[in-house]
């Protein structure tokens, strides 16, 4: 039996780089506005707009939305003010009601590889892959954070036969977790890069 075993998804963690080199923990700060409702959680997938850092709503498509579904990196953590007037810092940001100044640390090399958990199209079930998962682009499953861990709960999604090849999917499969496999050749766990960062893009951002 795997140890330890992954019994829910928990988002991107990151790992290390593509490129071998090891993943030293540097992050980009970058403001999330005073407006701004939405909990962002520990390994959301987020994303630039207007200067700010949004949480990303990509699913399957990292290519044409710059406004909900582009990529930029992943969330690791923020510093805010909370209505006592006291700085914080947290793994997920909960939003404008409770938290202003807010800035979030966010992993965007572009070169940066994500561990992530494997769940089934229709729900948030862990589950597992085959190592021909790996090579593959991935569909990105949504989930609603802990306000107890601050985690995500954002997976990747098992790709059926014959899928896996389209350039929008906003990840890529480039090696499966032997540690928490179910046995040798079932993985629960897959490492990823984003595959349209923003900051990769010839397309951007408009000057609001």
């Amino acid at each position: 039996m795997a140890y330890p075993t992954v019994s829910a998804p928990y988002g991107l963690v990151p790992v290390n780089r593509v490129d071998f080199m090891p993943y030293a923990g540097a992050t980009r700060q970058l403001p999330i506005a005073s407006t701004y409702n939405t909990a962002i959680y520990d390994g959301d997938i987020v994303l630039v707009y207007q200067g700010n850092i949004v949480k990303s709503a990509v699913t399957t498509d990292s290519t044409t939305d710059k406004q909900n579904n582009a990529t930029y990196g992943v969330f690791v953590g923020v510093q805010y003010v909370n209505s006592q007037g006291q700085t914080v810092q947290a793994q997920y940001y909960p939003g404008n009601a409770a938290a202003t100044s807010a800035v979030a640390y966010v992993v965007d090399d572009p070169m940066a590889a994500f561990k992530v958990a494997i769940t089934y199209s229709g729900n948030t079930t862990v589950t597992t892959a085959t190592s021909k998962v790996v090579g593959t682009n991935l569909q990105i499953r949504q989930g609603t954070g802990s306000t107890t861990t601050g985690d995500s709960a954002v997976s990747v999604v098992l790709p059926v036969a014959g899928t896996g090849n389209a350039a929008a999917l906003p990840v890529r499969a480039i090696a499966v977790v032997p540690e928490t496999a179910a046995n040798s050749t079932a993985f629960t766990e897959v490492i990823v890069k984003l595959n349209n960062p923003q900051i990769l893009l010839a397309a951007a951002n408009d000057y609001a």
